[in-house]
């Protein structure tokens, strides 16, 4: 029985397992081998031009990814504890929309919304905010990126840690609020140490979606450097033909996300 039941076991993994070889472990490899190859020789110039070309731009990949998510994670902490603790299903189906719009059409809204002559500034001077002479800009630059990857993902988080906080059981918030505990004390010192596990498992989904955004820093960049890294590949390839460069950028956002990825893991074995 035992080893049936192995057979069993290794029979169910062998499809989703095919799958992640497929579509991961042999593009890696393809894109790590085409990265070692200049004018058709072995060599590491394409990981030197990465670093001497790119490395800002990676740096700048990960602090708004980084700035993205701790955001997100914050607002997703306390917002679902207030849902938690106090129902209100409208405020929830609300947060959950953008799980429905894709990211191009986020990154279209963001830009008409966030321009400087856009619909936020253009109602801000409706109440003497803004002068519309010289009005602020969000977008075009890595506030306004940052700003469409939170509402985006913000669904997401909260899809996640809502339903990390429901599988709270009722009793433990009861014994905070019958010691006189606050909607603020119960989300600290109940929810937030029981869900630890789904926020991290939730955090390095985003963020690797995070380093991964292509249409939304396309669409809010400001189209001069830094940039985003998705958006060095896409230059490399369609404007340079430079395949080389692009899969060396491709291995280093591998690189970045099996970090994540490893931690994901950990703190999915050590929550078994």
């Amino acid at each position: 029985m035992r080893l049936s039941h192995r057979l069993a076991c290794l029979v169910i993994a062998l499809p989703p397992l095919a799958i992640v070889v497929w579509l991961f472990f042999i593009p890696f490899l393809s894109s790590a081998y085409l990265s070692l190859l200049r004018e058709d020789q072995w060599s590491l110039r394409n990981y030197y031009l990465v670093w001497r070309l790119y490395r800002y731009d990676i740096l700048y990949t990960l602090w708004i990814a980084f700035f993205s998510l701790v955001a997100v994670l914050v607002i997703a902490v306390f917002l679902c504890g207030y849902l938690r603790i106090h129902i209100n299903r409208p405020v929830e189906f609300l947060f959950k929309i953008p799980l429905f719009i894709p990211f191009v059409v986020v990154g279209h809204a963001m830009r008409v919304l966030l321009a400087p002559k856009g619909t936020l500034n253009a109602a801000l001077s409706q109440i003497g905010l803004v002068n519309m002479n010289d009005p602020p800009s969000i977008a075009f630059g890595w506030i306004g990126i940052a700003v469409c990857l939170i509402w985006k993902n913000l669904a997401l988080a909260v899809l996640l840690v809502l339903g990390s906080y429901r599988s709270v059981d009722e009793t433990f918030l009861e014994a905070a609020r019958n010691f006189g505990a606050s909607t603020f004390q119960q989300i600290k010192d109940i929810l937030l140490p029981m869900s630890k596990a789904s926020l991290a498992v939730a955090g390095a989904f985003m963020f690797t979606s995070m380093l991964a955004s292509f249409s939304v820093p396309l669409m809010i960049g400001s189209g001069e450097p830094p940039q985003m890294v998705m958006i060095d590949v896409f230059y490399r390839i369609n404007y340079q033909m430079d395949y080389g460069t692009a899969n060396a950028l491709g291995v280093v956002s591998y690189l970045l996300a099996m970090g994540v990825a490893g931690y994901y893991l950990r703190t999915i074995q050590k929550g078994t």
